[in-house]
């Protein structure tokens, strides 16, 4: 595969009003702002938001999906900046950085409702 430095890409998914109970599931956290709605607004929340690790595994889903798939990613790094909320389209975009060694490094970054939820993403993607 051919990278470029300057080389862009996208993933736009929408949230749906299960996946905070589906990931709860399957990752063990059932924090009760990711799955209790009435209690995410009583600690102050708009309502329930999203794990920070599932918005991170978009970032991490972007990556392998416009790299060829999940053995590319060698490292990724993000900066939680916001709370995703449900039913409501966030936007992953990267720009490829640097190509040196088939490494590429990629820098990546979420938004939801014009507001960045993840910055600071980095990623090292094999390319060779």
């Amino acid at each position: 595969m051919s990278v470029e430095p300057g080389e862009q890409f996208t993933l736009k998914v929408t949230p749906d009003k299960y996946v905070t109970i589906r990931y709860a599931g399957a990752s063990g956290d059932f924090n009760p702002i990711h799955i209790d709605e009435q209690f995410a607004q009583q600690v102050g929340l708009p309502g329930k938001i999203l794990h920070g690790l599932w918005m991170m595994a978009q970032v991490a889903r972007a990556h392998t999906e416009h790299f060829g798939g999940p053995d590319t990613l060698r490292r990724l790094s993000v900066q939680f900046r916001g709370m995703g909320v449900l039913e409501q389209e966030i936007t992953v975009t990267g720009t490829v950085r640097e190509v040196a060694d088939g490494v590429a490094v990629v820098d990546s970054e979420a938004q939801q409702a014009g507001k960045r939820i993840i910055r600071n993403g980095q990623a090292e993607i094999v390319v060779d």
